[in-house]
């Protein structure tokens, strides 16, 4: 099984990045090979200054690195690092059709607001493409909401195979566990577009005042509550204990508690899960020419393998052995 993912850099990840996806992914690093990339490229349809850009690049590889990649199991690159992917995907562009790109929901959502949509978002879906198809990777987990980018990868690929034979692997998507929807500090799915998060590097104090912020209801402090659908419960059950999550959905069930109380325990369960991350981030960021290295290697590897994928799609296409 060879997996592949890439992580946008446009921002410090979240609880619901962490729960919903990078815990998946690291856990699929053992796989017989896995490439994870910093989609730069991608970010620049959104971020368009110099200086953030390239810091954010970095700042994405040293939280992948503090939250557990292991560079010896996995190849962690960054995505404009490996030119192969964009000469590959001018080839799969020459043979995408428009009408494909027009339904695709990144680019429909945008029109559909009224927004000005440019040509990058639009071909957005064919450099997709073009990262997975350039590793060979088989498997590619995304969220449910992602599904549609695999799908639109095996349609480019299925017609070049066709016109030229088979020169790419299709691609299966693989979903990730859906139970892991991590709820915002406003019981909204968490996300950076609604400002609800809880950042997963944020200071344990900074992050304590947000948490005693998040809104509850107003029931009288001894009437049972239902923990499931809480979102203080459902926030605590990701980074407790069983024992502590049991502990306190009994709490919750008999009632003559304030949720002061959890908001505190939250604070403290939060503040200790992601202790030993934070202390790998402070590591990993006093060495930054270190991170910068394994980039580079990730990119020598990355670039053997893009090179065969490319060459093979240049020779059957007729741009190269004329």
């Amino acid at each position: 099984m060879r997996v592949l993912s890439g992580i946008q850099p446009t921002g410090r990840p979240h609880w619901g990045n962490y729960f919903g996806a990078i815990t998946q992914y690291i856990a699929l690093q053992n796989a017989d090979q896995a490439f994870y990339f910093i989609a730069n490229l991608h970010a620049l349809t959104t971020v368009r200054d110099r200086e953030q850009l390239s810091q954010l690049t970095l700042d994405a590889a040293i939280d992948l690195l503090a939250l557990g990649l292991d560079p010896q199991e996995a190849v962690l690159f960054v995505q404009s690092d490996v030119p192969e992917v964009s000469e590959l995907c001018w080839l799969l562009m020459t043979g995408t059709p428009m009408g494909l790109l027009e339904r695709c929901h990144a680019y429909k959502d945008k029109k559909a607001k009224g927004l000005s949509a440019d040509a990058g978002l639009f071909a957005y879906p064919v450099l997709q493409a073009a990262d997975i198809l350039a590793f060979d990777s088989d498997t590619v987990p995304v969220g449910e909401d992602q599904v549609q980018h695999i799908e639109v990868c095996r349609d480019i690929a299925g017609s070049f195979n066709h016109r030229f034979g088979e020169v790419f692997v299709l691609p299966k998507a693989k979903v990730l566990d859906s139970s892991a929807r991590v709820p915002g500090t406003d019981g909204e799915k968490m996300s950076k577009s609604y400002n609800n998060t809880l950042a997963v590097f944020e200071s344990p104090k900074v992050q304590r005042k947000q948490i005693m912020r998040i809104a509850t209801d107003s029931r009288p402090m001894e009437d049972p509550k239902d923990p499931e659908t809480d979102v203080l419960f459902q926030l605590y059950s990701l980074v407790a204990s069983d024992a502590q999550r049991e502990e306190m959905a009994a709490t919750y069930r008999a009632g003559g508690f304030g949720y002061g109380d959890v908001k505190k325990a939250l604070a403290e369960a939060g503040e200790n899960f992601f202790a030993e991350a934070r202390a790998q981030r402070d590591d990993w960021a006093s060495r930054p020419d270190d991170v910068k290295e394994i980039l580079a290697t990730g990119a020598r590897w990355a670039r053997k393998k893009a090179s065969e994928v490319l060459n093979r799609a240049q020779e059957a296409c007729g741009i190269k052995g004329y």
